[in-house]
């Protein structure tokens, strides 16, 4: 081919309006990315703001609301840098995952951290909610973190027909969940969902589903629940949408070391997409891993009570006999 034909071509020849509006569109934010490599040119037009606005809040609605609109704002490259840090999820290592947390002063910790929570079915937006949760106070700080987004007796009204068979199965194929957490102050943000469900089961008392995304991060575990309700054939209801963490021992970490655990994620953290199967390996490895400690625990605790009654015993048996010495 001629060189002069090929330099006289370029994408540069089309209007950047019509790339950009008939072409990066279209795109989703994996594919805008890649064109933005490709180019010099692609990658100026790959970077406008509305974009990566506009690719940010279809996947996760909840961008949508004042709040977070305000906060974005605020970022080094906006939208294109909260989408960067949030999409898929996140990859923390074992290494990461397990700080000096005792080392790390409360003046480094966030003061606040916002939630933002987006609930599809079958991809659609049902559920959509931005929360601000104060982390500087002391409850906060020495209080098990659990983050609630509704409203107490709070529940959310959907026009989602509740499967009479498969329900389980119903569920963890359709109903994904993402959960943003930002701060504020740092400007940086993180996923914490496993985007599609790791288990469905069944409330022991009330009947109800209840819906895991779980991301294990090394020895502990983010866990967001889900309850939903309603009766077969009728439409389902969302009751409960939760976020805590917790180490291998079961124990709800408090706010405090929570925070440090946190904020490596969104700074050290790798983002790639982990599908779903690999996600339900990793929680049952977790929860594995956590009964066994547990057990091994029990066995610990059975065996120094069982020391202690035998010291016990011996110590009563010498007293008897010296008693009836003197006597």
């Amino acid at each position: 081919m001629d060189s002069s034909h090929s330099t006289n071509s370029p994408i540069t020849t089309i209007h950047s309006d019509i790339i950009q509006s008939l072409i990066l569109s279209r795109l989703d934010g994996t594919s805008l990315t890649s064109a933005a490599s490709t180019a010099s040119h692609l990658n100026r037009l790959c970077t406008e703001h509305h974009l990566w606005q506009k690719i940010s809040t279809a996947t996760w609605p909840s961008l949508n609301d004042p709040i977070a609109k305000s906060l974005i704002s605020t970022f080094p490259s906006s939208h294109r840098s909260i989408f960067s840090d949030s999409f898929p999820s996140v990859d923390y290592s074992s290494s990461c995952a397990s700080p000096s947390i005792s080392t790390v002063s409360s003046s480094s910790l966030t003061r606040e951290l916002i939630s933002a929570v987006d609930l599809y079915y079958k991809g659609k937006p049902v559920f959509s909610k931005i929360l601000r949760t104060d982390t500087h106070k002391g409850w906060f700080l020495c209080s098990p973190l659990w983050i609630e987004i509704l409203e107490p007796n709070e529940v959310i009204q959907t026009s989602i027909k509740f499967e009479q068979n498969d329900v389980v199965e119903w569920l963890e194929e359709n109903l994904t969940l993402s959960w943003i957490m930002i701060e504020p102050t740092r400007k940086r943000s993180v996923n914490l969902s496993s985007r599609l469900p790791v288990t469905v089961r069944r409330h022991w008392l009330t009947g109800e589903l209840e819906v895991l995304y779980a991301v294990v991060m090394g020895l502990v575990q983010c866990t967001i629940k889900v309850t939903c309700c309603g009766k077969p054939g009728g439409e389902m209801h969302v009751r409960e949408v939760s976020f805590s963490m917790e180490d291998m021992d079961g124990r709800h970490m408090v706010g405090r070391d929570s925070l440090v655990i946190l904020q490596g994620a969104m700074e050290k953290g790798e983002r790639k997409k982990v599908d779903v199967e690999e996600s339900k390996k990793r929680f049952e490895k977790f929860y594995l891993m956590k009964r066994e400690r547990r057990e091994r625990r029990l066995r610990r605790e059975k065996a120094m009570d069982m020391f202690i009654m035998l010291v016990a015993i011996v110590i009563f048996a010498f007293l008897f006999r010296f008693v009836r010495f003197w006597v």
